[in-house]
Formats: C-alpha cells, sequence, structure tokens
C-alpha cells in the first residue's frame, strides 16, 4: 500500500534524478538549465536534400503557395491566394508566409503566421505538405522557420488549430493542448 509520503518521495526522487539531471533525449539535442528551469533544446531542423524555404512576399510568391495548399489539402486555393495578396498588402509587418519547394521549384509545403500587436501571441495557420513529402521534415522545418521570426519580434507565444495529421508533431516539438475548437460553416436556410 501506497502512503502519501511515499508518493511524495517518489516524485522527489523523479524530479531529482530524471528531470534536474535531463539527459539528452536525441541526437542533436542538449539540455540548458536557468535556475529551477530545465529545457531540452534541439539543433537546427534540417531539410530533406534539394529542398529550401523561401519567404512569400508577393503575388507570385502568393500563387506558387496557393499551389502547396492545394495539393496538400486537395481543395481550391484561391481564398488563400486572395488573403495573402491581401495581407501582404494590407500589413506585411503583421504576416509572415513561407513555403518550401523542391529542386525544381515545385513547391512542397507552405504555412503563414499572423502576429497580433499588442499581445505575447502570433498564430500558426495553414501549414500543409504535398504527400509526397511528409514525415521528412518539411513542416517541421516551417513550423521552426515561423517560430524563429515571432521570437525575434518578441512573441512569447504561438497559438496553432492543428488538425489531427498535424497534431502529433508539434506535441513532439513541445506544444501543449489548451483547448479545441470545432469549426462550422454556416449556411442560411433557404
Amino acid at each position: 500500500m501506497r502512503s502519501p509520503e511515499n508518493v511524495i518521495e517518489i516524485r522527489r526522487l523523479f524530479d531529482r534524478e530524471l528531470r534536474e539531471h535531463a539527459r539528452p533525449d536525441g541526437p542533436g539535442v542538449r539540455v540548458e538549465r536557468a535556475g529551477p528551469v530545465v529545457r531540452q533544446m534541439a539543433g537546427p531542423v534540417e531539410l530533406p536534400e534539394g529542398v529550401s524555404l523561401r519567404p512569400v512576399t508577393d503575388a507570385a510568391g502568393a500563387e506558387l503557395m496557393a499551389r502547396a495548399h492545394e495539393r496538400a489539402f486537395s481543395t481550391d486555393g484561391r481564398r488563400l491566394l486572395h488573403q495573402v495578396v491581401r495581407r501582404l498588402e494590407e500589413a506585411p509587418e503583421e504576416f509572415v508566409a513561407v513555403m518550401a519547394v523542391d529542386g525544381d521549384g515545385e513547391p512542397v509545403c507552405s504555412g503563414r503566421m499572423e502576429l497580433y500587436p499588442g499581445t505575447g501571441f502570433a498564430g500558426l495557420w495553414g501549414g500543409g505538405t504535398v504527400a509526397d513529402w511528409r514525415g521528412k521534415g518539411v513542416y517541421r522545418a516551417l513550423v521552426a522557420y515561423r517560430a524563429r521570426i515571432a521570437a525575434e519580434r518578441g512573441y512569447r507565444y504561438l497559438q496553432v488549430d492543428a488538425t489531427d495529421m498535424s497534431a502529433p508533431i508539434l506535441r513532439r516539438l513541445g506544444f501543449l493542448e489548451l483547448g479545441t475548437t470545432t469549426p462550422y460553416v454556416y449556411r442560411p436556410a433557404r
């Protein structure tokens, strides 16, 4: 039978031996300590050979981004195209868009980030990878790219509405689920 004292002592032992003195849990991972905080930090995210990241800064880039979105989600990318072009024109300081392209310049993944001035939050949106490129670190690289920009601009928190496909990747990157959203499409009665 376990007593409350026993449970507390085991937790103290666990904290001391496995948390305070944590070892890297993978290749390229380093452990940082700042007072009572222990962090595991991964080395840079590497893209597959021949793949590069490109910021989206104009309508031509937005078209490629929309094409990646269409290929990743099998949906029409026109709405995204118009949205990205509008954000780039109206508020480029509050918006970041990026895509990954293969060696032939074909878009294989894209994502965007909304920065919310006056808050500590930035939102990651639309991250999607073409099926043939999934599982190769491309999505992770887009998350890392946007997270780095958010941190450089002083944003402490990233918000993501994740699909079941991207949620496990985000969890492995250290994201925590704080709540859920349920999307609806409103269609007025006729």
